[in-house]
């Protein structure tokens, strides 16, 4: 990873010094600073590479709040100018106290010419204020927060089950099965079906969806968040990335099209493409405040991708910590076992009865801190914060890692401590700085679908399998496999033995 990461910056400055009469031609002009937070001069043409390294970005902007504090303005090439918050008071302060202020969406460059600011996650304003209403709508009436979503949960685990009890003790990689069942879920609720394990075309949506948050992650994809403006002139550079983008692309819109040849606009919706389909029919498409095929279709591939890899790594890193740490592994088996009795599957009435089980899921979404940057925000209009007059349009990165690893919010925060999540009487507690799915106007919109499947998914495992390994617990090692945007948990072999 190291060698990787400086091959990239050395790569990434010979192209600067080789366009730099064209950078110096167009200028280094940036929009008004205000009175922006302190932080590190920028240079010419490199920005604030000297102090940010594509590689460990994340790492580099904990470094630097060490000497500038929680608040601070970097400059991610010569013209990406960014705010950092980092730890909990910070990020509260502004995602919580100042929701509306900084419910903008900022620069994701890896994507942003996939997505070009349509769909639910890239677009900003009323048209996103819509999109959001309609897919957050489509997906309770279909289920979610309800009875009927926890049953097409179950009923996609009982399947997982089976794939798991078919490996008969062998050594395997979970990584693919987790995710297939993952995005078989979303599948369900987006496309009205799911698809066979053995499907062909559906791994490879769902190797694709992975790859992108490999490629994302890179340093690769950190080095062009940082000088896209340059790196765009090399397409080759994202090739991976756009073909494992345009596999889960392909698949959406083949779904598309099919409701769109049979739509069913006269009764309930079946699925969110029909609630689209029936929203644009009522008028709504190309109006002010509508939305058009487009974001529809950019809706549905940003729900089909974060279906399939954020509730499944999760799930994956979890069953990693489980082999790591016996005696969590036990105490969890045996509430479980206490509780519940043998071969009783859990439902999510469950959970209060499982507050252990419930620590464990919770501290494992802590210390995997899956999107340790947070997404991009942005300013939707001039705004004081601290002090501090941030323009409008100003890019915020809100580093939810810092938040989820804030020393004064949880002691020890690298140390996997479940109980930190029970009170003196064995119950469970929220802790207000577990905000994994971020918080205010653009927190998760399938928040609460996580957490049903993340639940259900891994008591349904334990209650059925004993785990096992090759590696002894003392050879597993629980750093990233890749740190970027999101943190890629390390692959590892598991064995399922029925109980």
């Amino acid at each position: 990873m190291e060698v990787a990461g400086t091959g990239v910056l050395l790569l990434v400055v010979l192209l600067l010094l080789v366009l730099l009469l064209l950078q110096a031609l167009s200028g280094t002009r940036t929009p008004g600073r205000g009175h922006l937070p302190p932080g590190p001069a920028p240079l010419p043409l490199l920005g604030n590479l000297l102090q940010l390294r594509p590689g460990a970005l994340y790492s580099g902007l904990l470094r630097l709040s060490r000497k500038y504090g929680p608040v601070f303005t970097v400059y991610l090439g010569p013209r990406r100018r960014v705010v950092v918050l980092v730890g909990h008071q910070a990020v509260q302060e502004a995602l919580g106290g100042q929701a509306e202020e900084f419910s903008g969406r900022g620069k994701l460059a890896t994507l942003d010419g996939t997505f070009q600011g349509h769909g639910v996650f890239f677009s900003n304003g009323e048209p996103w204020k819509q999109l959001r209403k309609v897919t957050t709508l489509a997906l309770r009436e279909l289920g979610m927060g309800k009875h009927e979503g926890e049953e097409l949960i179950r009923a996609e685990v009982a399947l997982l089950l089976d794939e798991l009890r078919a490996t008969q003790g062998q050594p395997f990689d979970p990584s693919l099965l987790l995710a297939q069942a993952t995005s078989n879920m979303m599948c369900s609720l987006v496309f009205g079906r799911r698809f066979p394990y053995e499907d062909k075309e559906f791994q490879g949506v769902v190797q694709a969806a992975g790859g992108v948050l490999m490629e994302i992650s890179s340093p690769w994809g950190q080095a062009y968040e940082m000088f896209s403006g340059l790196l765009h002139w090399f397409p080759g550079c994202l090739s991976q990335l756009l073909n494992h983008v345009g596999t889960v692309a392909g698949f959406a819109i083949q779904e598309v099209k099919q409701h769109q040849k049979n739509p069913e606009t006269s009764g309930p919706p079946r699925d969110v493409i029909e609630a689209f389909l029936l929203k644009m029919a009522q008028g709504e498409q190309g109006s002010e405040t509508g939305f058009s095929d487009k974001d529809m279709l950019m809706t549905v591939i940003y729900l089909l991708f974060a279906g399939t890899v954020t509730v499944s790594a999760t799930a994956r890193f979890t069953l990693l910590l489980l082999l790591k740490y016996p005696r969590v592994y036990d105490r969890v088996q045996e509430e479980l076992a206490r509780e519940l009795g043998a071969g009783q599957l859990p439902t999510l009435a469950d959970r209060g009865r499982l507050p252990y089980t419930d620590a464990v899921l919770h501290e494992a979404q802590r210390l995997l801190a899956l999107v340790p940057m947070g997404i991009p925000r942005a300013l939707t209009k001039t705004t004081c914060f601290r002090g501090y007059t941030l323009p409008q349009g100003t890019e915020v990165f809100p580093l939810l890692g810092s938040v989820l690893h804030d020393p004064n919010a949880f002691e020890q925060p690298e140390k996997f401590h479940p109980d930190r999540f029970l009170d003196a009487d064995g119950r469970f507690q929220k802790q207000q700085a577990f905000l994994p799915f971020s918080l205010g106007k653009r927190v998760c919109l399938g928040e609460g679908l996580a957490r049903a499947q993340l639940f259900l998914l891994v008591t349904a495992i334990l209650q059925t399998f004993s785990l096992d390994g090759p590696c002894p617990p003392c050879a597993l090692h629980l750093q990233p496999a890749l740190s970027g945007l999101f943190n890629i948990p390390p692959t590892f072999q598991l064995q399922v033995h029925p109980r």
